[in-house]
């Protein structure tokens, strides 16, 4: 990706943050607007991957792991949007960016992005992704008819629901991972694909190096 491109993708993030929203309960969390360049979110809508076939059977996404989809090598290669969110996304000016802003330390950590494709019948049980994620961001791209309902459910401490994130494209809720920032998704009628991004730095740990963007090259905000 050129400079020029990499430099696009940071002044958008930068402004999303500035924008803003932040919630305290049930835990800290952020709403964020337009996240990503038009010309990037519209060729990212636009992606083809096969929807996954749930066969009745949902809950956790590991469950279909051989359905999914992410910016790894292959995709970074054919695809010139995945290639440049994924580089800059890797970059040390955007990892600054991010460090700053959520009070967090990605030294070392691993770019990992996925395509997520969800269709009726999926559910997601509540979840905290604490572990080896050290940031989580939900970035929503579609904009089928009813599609402003799917927004990411938020749960209190206990599993009891507590709210739903806004959904639009271009918006995203953003959060650091700890051990009560309980989220899933409650069944509901799904209209086409509910496309979203998932984004997460990630640990040396994560053992399944080929869902990262570059599995040999831990980011730097240096």
């Amino acid at each position: 990706m050129t400079e020029a491109e990499q430099q696009k993708v940071l002044t958008c993030i930068k402004g999303a943050l500035a924008t803003s929203e932040r919630f305290e309960s049930p835990y800290t969390h952020w709403v964020l607007s337009e996240l990503l360049p038009t010309s990037i979110l519209q060729d990212v809508q636009q992606l083809k991957f096969p929807t996954p076939d749930l066969g009745g059977v949902s809950g956790k996404r590991e469950l279909h792991n051989d359905q999914r989809h992410y910016f790894d090598q292959a995709n970074i290669k054919k695809h010139p949007s995945i290639s440049t969110l994924s580089h800059a996304f890797q970059a040390s000016a955007m990892v600054k960016t991010l460090q700053d802003f959520f009070a967090i330390d990605l030294e070392g950590t691993y770019l990992r992005f996925e395509y997520a494709q969800d269709v009726t019948g999926f559910w997601l049980e509540p979840h905290t992704d604490l572990g080896v994620k050290k940031l989580t961001v939900l970035i929503y791209i579609s904009d089928n008819v009813g599609h402003d309902q799917l927004g990411t459910d938020i749960f209190n401490t206990d599993k009891s629901w507590a709210k739903r994130s806004p959904f639009a494209p271009n918006m995203a809720m953003a959060f650091v991972p700890g051990d009560n920032t309980y989220h899933g998704f409650q069944t509901r009628e799904i209209n086409g694909v509910r496309k979203s991004l998932i984004l997460n730095y990630v640990t040396d740990a994560w053992r399944d190096r080929e869902q990262l963007a570059f599995p040999n090259e831990a980011v730097s905000a240096k």
